[in-house]
Protein backbone atom coordinates (compact mmCIF):
# COMPACT_ATOMS: atom_id res chain seq x y z
CA UNK A 1 0.00 0.00 0.00
CA UNK A 2 0.93 3.68 -0.47
CA UNK A 3 0.26 7.08 0.34
CA UNK A 4 -2.24 7.59 -1.70
CA UNK A 5 -4.46 4.63 -0.49
CA UNK A 6 -4.61 6.26 2.82
CA UNK A 7 -3.91 9.72 3.44
CA UNK A 8 -6.60 12.39 4.02
CA UNK A 9 -7.01 14.56 1.01
CA UNK A 10 -9.70 17.79 3.06
CA UNK A 11 -6.34 19.00 4.99
CA UNK A 12 -7.28 21.84 7.03
CA UNK A 13 -4.30 24.56 6.69
CA UNK A 14 -2.95 27.80 7.67
CA UNK A 15 -0.83 30.63 6.29
CA UNK A 16 2.37 32.14 7.43
CA UNK A 17 0.56 34.99 8.60
CA UNK A 18 -2.68 33.25 10.64
CA UNK A 19 -2.75 34.19 13.94
CA UNK A 20 -1.41 32.21 16.66
CA UNK A 21 -4.24 31.89 18.48
CA UNK A 22 -6.68 31.24 15.72
CA UNK A 23 -4.45 28.13 14.66
CA UNK A 24 -4.37 27.01 17.87
CA UNK A 25 -8.17 26.87 17.78
CA UNK A 26 -8.77 25.18 14.26
CA UNK A 27 -6.46 22.62 16.01
CA UNK A 28 -8.77 21.74 18.71
CA UNK A 29 -11.78 22.29 16.61
CA UNK A 30 -10.51 19.84 14.24
CA UNK A 31 -9.16 16.94 16.75
CA UNK A 32 -5.81 17.29 14.97
CA UNK A 33 -2.04 17.60 16.04
CA UNK A 34 -0.56 19.85 13.47
CA UNK A 35 -1.59 22.59 10.44
CA UNK A 36 0.34 22.30 7.33
CA UNK A 37 1.54 25.64 6.24
CA UNK A 38 0.92 27.24 2.84
CA UNK A 39 2.07 30.25 1.29
CA UNK A 40 -0.39 32.27 -1.18
CA UNK A 41 0.32 29.88 -4.22
CA UNK A 42 -0.76 26.59 -2.42
CA UNK A 43 3.07 25.85 -1.55
CA UNK A 44 4.33 24.09 1.51
CA UNK A 45 6.67 26.07 3.55
CA UNK A 46 6.18 24.60 7.19
CA UNK A 47 4.01 22.68 9.68
CA UNK A 48 2.57 24.12 12.95
CA UNK A 49 2.57 21.02 15.36
CA UNK A 50 1.21 21.01 19.37
CA UNK A 51 5.14 20.93 19.93
CA UNK A 52 5.30 24.24 18.51
CA UNK A 53 3.09 25.56 20.96
CA UNK A 54 3.37 23.67 24.47
CA UNK A 55 6.24 26.84 25.47
CA UNK A 56 3.54 29.98 25.33
CA UNK A 57 4.23 32.77 27.44
CA UNK A 58 0.73 32.70 27.59
CA UNK A 59 0.24 30.22 30.12
CA UNK A 60 3.49 30.39 31.80
CA UNK A 61 5.46 27.45 30.13
CA UNK A 62 8.30 29.23 28.30
CA UNK A 63 11.44 28.07 28.54
CA UNK A 64 13.83 29.84 31.71
CA UNK A 65 17.05 28.67 31.35
CA UNK A 66 19.65 29.98 34.46
CA UNK A 67 22.16 32.33 33.40
CA UNK A 68 24.83 30.34 33.37
CA UNK A 69 23.02 28.01 30.96
CA UNK A 70 21.84 30.58 28.95
CA UNK A 71 25.12 32.23 28.81
CA UNK A 72 26.42 29.26 26.38
CA UNK A 73 23.72 28.15 24.71
CA UNK A 74 23.58 29.27 20.89
CA UNK A 75 22.44 33.12 20.14
CA UNK A 76 20.34 31.40 17.51
CA UNK A 77 18.71 28.76 19.80
CA UNK A 78 17.41 31.64 21.92
CA UNK A 79 16.29 33.59 19.32
CA UNK A 80 14.46 31.01 18.08
CA UNK A 81 13.04 29.88 21.61
CA UNK A 82 11.99 33.25 22.20
CA UNK A 83 10.34 33.26 18.74
CA UNK A 84 8.29 30.45 19.55
CA UNK A 85 7.16 31.22 23.16
CA UNK A 86 5.98 34.96 22.37
CA UNK A 87 5.51 35.14 18.05
CA UNK A 88 1.70 35.63 17.41
CA UNK A 89 1.92 34.78 13.74
CA UNK A 90 2.23 31.10 12.18
CA UNK A 91 5.42 32.05 10.43
CA UNK A 92 7.34 33.29 13.79
CA UNK A 93 5.90 29.70 15.37
CA UNK A 94 6.33 26.92 12.53
CA UNK A 95 8.18 24.41 12.31
CA UNK A 96 10.62 24.85 8.44
CA UNK A 97 12.54 22.24 6.43
CA UNK A 98 9.13 20.20 6.56
CA UNK A 99 9.68 16.55 5.20
CA UNK A 100 7.26 15.28 3.03
CA UNK A 101 6.49 12.07 1.08
CA UNK A 102 4.99 11.79 -2.53
CA UNK A 103 1.13 9.83 -3.40
CA UNK A 104 3.67 7.11 -4.16
CA UNK A 105 5.72 6.64 -1.40
CA UNK A 106 5.33 3.27 -0.35
CA UNK A 107 3.72 3.05 3.68
CA UNK A 108 6.57 1.23 4.91
CA UNK A 109 8.92 3.88 3.82
CA UNK A 110 6.41 6.40 6.20
CA UNK A 111 6.79 4.15 8.77
CA UNK A 112 10.48 4.20 8.58
CA UNK A 113 9.98 7.92 8.48
CA UNK A 114 7.85 8.22 11.64
CA UNK A 115 10.30 5.80 13.66
CA UNK A 116 13.75 7.77 12.51
CA UNK A 117 12.16 11.41 12.59
CA UNK A 118 9.72 10.77 15.62
CA UNK A 119 6.93 12.84 14.12
CA UNK A 120 3.45 11.67 14.17
CA UNK A 121 2.53 12.71 10.78
CA UNK A 122 3.95 13.30 7.17
CA UNK A 123 2.59 15.88 4.35
CA UNK A 124 2.14 14.12 1.03
CA UNK A 125 3.07 16.58 -2.01
CA UNK A 126 2.84 16.71 -5.70
CA UNK A 127 5.07 19.29 -7.27
CA UNK A 128 5.47 21.28 -4.32
CA UNK A 129 1.82 21.73 -3.94
CA UNK A 130 0.04 19.59 -0.55
CA UNK A 131 -2.67 17.04 -1.66
CA UNK A 132 -2.96 14.83 1.47
CA UNK A 133 -1.30 14.21 4.99
CA UNK A 134 -0.67 10.58 6.70
CA UNK A 135 -0.49 10.11 9.80
CA UNK A 136 0.20 7.46 12.38
CA UNK A 137 -3.22 6.63 12.74
CA UNK A 138 -3.97 6.13 9.06
CA UNK A 139 -1.44 3.41 9.02
CA UNK A 140 -3.11 1.30 11.88
CA UNK A 141 -6.31 1.59 10.30
CA UNK A 142 -4.35 0.54 7.42
CA UNK A 143 -3.01 -2.37 9.54
CA UNK A 144 -6.26 -3.22 10.38
CA UNK A 145 -8.06 -3.46 6.89
CA UNK A 146 -5.43 -5.92 5.96
CA UNK A 147 -4.80 -8.12 8.91
CA UNK A 148 -4.93 -11.59 7.16
CA UNK A 149 -4.88 -10.88 3.87
CA UNK A 150 -2.79 -13.07 1.04
CA UNK A 151 -3.70 -11.80 -2.22
CA UNK A 152 -2.65 -7.93 -3.14
CA UNK A 153 -4.65 -5.77 -5.43
CA UNK A 154 -3.80 -2.83 -4.09
CA UNK A 155 -5.37 -0.81 -7.44
CA UNK A 156 -8.79 -2.38 -7.19
CA UNK A 157 -9.10 -1.38 -3.30
CA UNK A 158 -7.24 2.14 -3.97
CA UNK A 159 -10.21 2.82 -6.87
CA UNK A 160 -12.56 1.79 -4.84
CA UNK A 161 -11.41 3.96 -2.22
CA UNK A 162 -11.77 7.09 -4.40
CA UNK A 163 -14.68 6.34 -6.35
CA UNK A 164 -16.10 6.13 -2.41
CA UNK A 165 -14.34 9.35 -1.37
CA UNK A 166 -16.10 10.79 -4.65
CA UNK A 167 -19.70 9.51 -3.73
CA UNK A 168 -19.45 10.80 -0.30
CA UNK A 169 -18.38 14.18 -0.96
CA UNK A 170 -21.75 14.71 -2.54
CA UNK A 171 -23.65 13.99 0.41
CA UNK A 172 -25.10 16.90 3.06
CA UNK A 173 -26.03 14.66 5.55
CA UNK A 174 -22.56 13.87 6.74
CA UNK A 175 -19.38 15.23 7.67
CA UNK A 176 -17.93 11.75 8.17
CA UNK A 177 -13.76 11.96 6.94
CA UNK A 178 -12.05 10.10 4.76
CA UNK A 179 -9.51 9.79 7.87
CA UNK A 180 -11.87 7.08 8.92
CA UNK A 181 -11.80 5.22 5.77
CA UNK A 182 -10.00 2.28 4.17
CA UNK A 183 -10.06 -0.44 2.01
CA UNK A 184 -8.40 -3.77 2.03
CA UNK A 185 -9.02 -7.28 -0.04
CA UNK A 186 -11.99 -5.06 -1.51
CA UNK A 187 -13.65 -4.52 2.20
CA UNK A 188 -14.15 -1.34 2.84
CA UNK A 189 -13.30 -0.17 6.67
CA UNK A 190 -15.42 2.49 8.25
CA UNK A 191 -14.09 3.89 11.49
CA UNK A 192 -14.91 6.05 14.41
CA UNK A 193 -17.63 8.28 15.49
CA UNK A 194 -21.13 8.99 13.58
CA UNK A 195 -23.94 11.63 14.57
CA UNK A 196 -26.53 9.03 14.55
CA UNK A 197 -27.78 5.43 14.40
CA UNK A 198 -29.47 6.93 10.90
CA UNK A 199 -26.06 7.94 9.09
CA UNK A 200 -24.36 5.22 10.28
CA UNK A 201 -26.68 3.11 8.39
CA UNK A 202 -26.99 5.54 5.37
CA UNK A 203 -22.87 5.76 5.08
CA UNK A 204 -22.97 1.41 4.93
CA UNK A 205 -25.35 1.62 2.26
CA UNK A 206 -23.59 4.31 0.53
CA UNK A 207 -20.67 2.43 0.43
CA UNK A 208 -22.12 -0.92 -0.28
CA UNK A 209 -22.99 0.21 -3.63
CA UNK A 210 -19.43 1.03 -4.52
CA UNK A 211 -18.84 -0.87 -7.66
CA UNK A 212 -16.13 -3.84 -6.74
CA UNK A 213 -16.86 -3.81 -2.79
CA UNK A 214 -17.06 -7.58 -1.97
CA UNK A 215 -17.93 -6.74 1.93
CA UNK A 216 -18.10 -3.61 4.41
CA UNK A 217 -16.52 -3.49 7.70
CA UNK A 218 -18.75 -1.88 10.14
CA UNK A 219 -16.31 -0.41 12.90
CA UNK A 220 -18.78 2.96 13.48
CA UNK A 221 -19.80 4.37 17.15
CA UNK A 222 -23.35 6.09 16.63
CA UNK A 223 -23.53 9.26 18.64
CA UNK A 224 -26.81 9.31 20.89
Amino acid sequence: MRAIDVMVRDVVTVRPDTDVAEATKLLAEHDVSALPVLDQDGNLIGMLSEADLIHRAEIGTEKHRPWWLEAVTGATRLAEEFAKSHGKKVGEVMTTGVISVTEETPLSDIATLFERKRIKRVPVVKDGKLVGIVSRANLIQALASVAGRIDQNDETDRQIRLELLSRLKNQTWTGFGERNITVGNRVVHLWGLVGSEAERKALLALAENVPGVSRVADEMISSY
